[in-house]
C-alpha cells in the first residue's frame, strides 16, 4: 500500500509524541512492505504564531487530500487568554467540522501491567473493555455564542440527523462487540437530551434489534463509570458529555497517556490523536508518554488504511512494552521511568 499521511504536531508535547510515533509507522511500512509518505503542517497555537490563524488554508487543503491524519495536541498557556478572539482549539474544531468527522472513538481497555497506576481498585478494572463514541461536530461547542459585560450564552443544538448518524456508528460497533449500547444524556433537564433519547431509542429499535440499549443520565454515568466499569461495552453520547466522561475514563487505564482516539466521518480519512492534550508543564522535557499516540496510529492503520493485521501488530508491540514494564513517568514509580524516545524504541523493537 501507498498512503499519504498528514502529520500535525501542534503544541506542547505534540511535536515530541508525534516525532516518536512516525518511526513506528515507518517500522510498520518496512515490516509489511508498504510506503507511507508523511507531510507535516501547522495547527493550533504554532499556526497562530506562524500564520495568524489556528487552521491555515494550506493545512486544511493537505488534510482534505490525505489518506489519514496524525495529530499531536493543541493549546497552551501562551494562547490561553480567555478574551482572545483567536485560540488554538478553534483550529481543532474547524478541521473536524470541515472534514465531516462527527464520530470520535475512544477505546478504554486497562492493561494488566499498568493497573497499579490507576487510582481505582484493581479488582474493579480486570476485564474492562469499553469504547466511548462521542458526537464531535454538534452541540454546545459549535452553537452560537454571545458575551457582554453582563452575561454570556452558549447555544446547545442538535438535529435528528446528527444524532442518528452517531448512534448508528455506535450501534454497529456494539453489534460487532458484545451487543450492549449505553446512551448517555441529561433528559431530565435538557430538551436536546430528550431529543437525543428519543432518536437513539428509535434508531436502535428499528435498525439494530439485536443490540441491547440502555439510557443513563450523565451524572449517574460519571459515578457508574468508576464504580462498575465492567458493566459497559459501547457508550454513545453528545459532544460535551463525551469530552468529560472520556477524561474520567482515562483513570481506569491509569493514565491519559494510554488512551487513543479516532475521529471518523462518512469519508475514509480520519484524524487520529491521543486524548491527553498538550501537557505544557512537561513540554520539551522528553518525558511524555507516546503510547496513546502510537495506539492512535494503530487505529489509523485499521480505520483509514484498512490494515487490520498491521494495526494489531502495533497494539501487540505496545502491550509487549507494557508487559516488560517500559513505563514513562506517568505510569512508573518514582525513579523507574524511561523517556519518550526509549518507550517508542521499545515498541519498534517488538515490531521488528
Amino acid at each position: 500500500m501507498q498512503a499519504d499521511i498528514v502529520v500535525l504536531p501542534g503544541d506542547g508535547i505534540g511535536p515530541e509524541i508525534v516525532s516518536a510515533t512516525v518511526p513506528v509507522l515507518e517500522a510498520v511500512a518496512r515490516r509489511f512492505g508498504h510506503q507511507f509518505r508523511f507531510a507535516e503542517h501547522d495547527i493550533g497555537g504554532i499556526a497562530i504564531d506562524r500564520h495568524g490563524e489556528p487552521l491555515p488554508a494550506a493545512t486544511l487543503e493537505a488534510a482534505r487530500k490525505a489518506d489519514a491524519i496524525l495529530l499531536g495536541a493543541v493549546g497552551g498557556p501562551k494562547w490561553s487568554d480567555p478574551n482572545a478572539t483567536v485560540r488554538p482549539e478553534q483550529g481543532l474544531l474547524a478541521i473536524r467540522k470541515a472534514l465531516g468527522l462527527f464520530a470520535n472513538l475512544r477505546p478504554v481497555r486497562p492493561h494488566p501491567a499498568a493497573l497499579g497506576a490507576s487510582p481505582i481498585k484493581s479488582e474493579l478494572l480486570a476485564g474492562v473493555d469499553i469504547v466511548v463514541v462521542r458526537e464531535l461536530t454538534g452541540g454546545i461547542y459549535f452553537g452560537d455564542k454571545t458575551r457582554s459585560d453582563a452575561d454570556a450564552t452558549d447555544l446547545c443544538r442538535y438535529t435528528v440527523a446528527e444524532i442518528e448518524r452517531v448512534v448508528r456508528v455506535a450501534a454497529e460497533l456494539a453489534r460487532q462487540r458484545r451487543g450492549h449500547l449505553t446512551s448517555v444524556d441529561k433528559a431530565n433537564v435538557l430538551e436536546t437530551s430528550r431529543l437525543w433519547r428519543d432518536v437513539a431509542t428509535r434508531v436502535v429499535r428499528d435498525e439494530f434489534p439485536d443490540v441491547a440499549l440502555e439510557h443513563q443520565l450523565v451524572d449517574s454515568m460519571a459515578m457508574h463509570l468508576l464504580s462498575k466499569p465492567r458493566a459497559y461495552d459501547v457508550i454513545v453520547t453528545e459532544n460535551m458529555f463525551g469530552d468529560i466522561l472520556t477524561d474520567e475514563a482515562s483513570m481506569l487505564a491509569g493514565s491519559l497517556g494510554l488512551l487513543a482516539s479516532a475521529s471518523l466521518g462518512a469519508a475514509r480519512v480520519g484524524i487520529y490523536e491521543p486524548i491527553h492534550g498538550s501537557a505544557p508543564d512537561i513540554a520539551g522535557q522528553g518525558v511524555a508518554n507516546p503510547y496513546a499516540t502510537i495506539l492512535s496510529a494503530a487505529m489509523m492503520l485499521r480505520h483509514s488504511l484498512g490494515l487490520e493485521t498491521e494495526a494489531a501488530a502495533v497494539e501487540a508491540a505496545v502491550h509487549g512494552a507494557l508487559d516488560a514494564k517500559v513505563f514513562t513517568a506517568d505510569l512508573a514509580a518514582q525513579g523507574a521511568a524511561v523517556d519518550t524516545a526509549r518507550a517508542a524504541a521499545a515498541v519498534i523493537e517488538r515490531l521488528a
